[in-house]
């Protein structure tokens, strides 16, 4: 069976419904630069509630540890649950860093993950400084249950 007349038409009928800007030869250029919408295809990177769920739960549980032994004084086991509560604290923090960083997200003043930009040193030996004074007021903390 040969193809006759009926396909040809069908053919332009449906040229005719679809879309302006389409011909058989490809779209027309003046078209389709009008009407072009420029879509993300990749979902936003952000942390879901399944990963921050555990950082907050492990967060919340090790500064409990930390902050009751300390607050109350109890006995001689006060300054080894402290310093275990201090040791989940940090692990959680250290959690929440990282999943930020796969999602994208970067300390404040540093540069994005990717952009070939150096940081800055001296916000880098802020945050050190940050961290070592906090670090040094936990163990002194801890110290004086003893």
């Amino acid at each position: 069976m040969e193809a006759g007349p009926r396909d040809t038409e069908q053919q332009r009928r449906d040229a005719a419904d679809g879309p302006s800007g389409l011909s058989p030869d490809g779209p027309d250029e003046q078209d389709v630069l009008a009407d072009e919408v420029e879509v993300e295809l990749r979902p936003q990177r952000r942390l879901r509630i399944w990963q921050l769920a555990p950082i907050v739960v492990l967060a919340a549980l090790g500064s409990l540890m930390f902050a009751f032994p300390l607050a109350f004084g109890t006995g001689d086991g006060g300054a080894v649950v402290a310093m275990l509560g201090l040791l989940l604290s940090c692990c959680a923090a250290g959690w929440g860093v990282m999943a930020a960083r796969r999602v994208g997200h970067t300390w404040p003043g540093l540069p994005s993950r990717g952009s070939g930009e150096r940081p800055d040193w001296r916000v880098i030996a802020l945050y050190v400084g940050v961290a070592a004074v906090l670090v040094a007021l936990a163990v002194w903390r801890v110290a004086r249950l003893r």
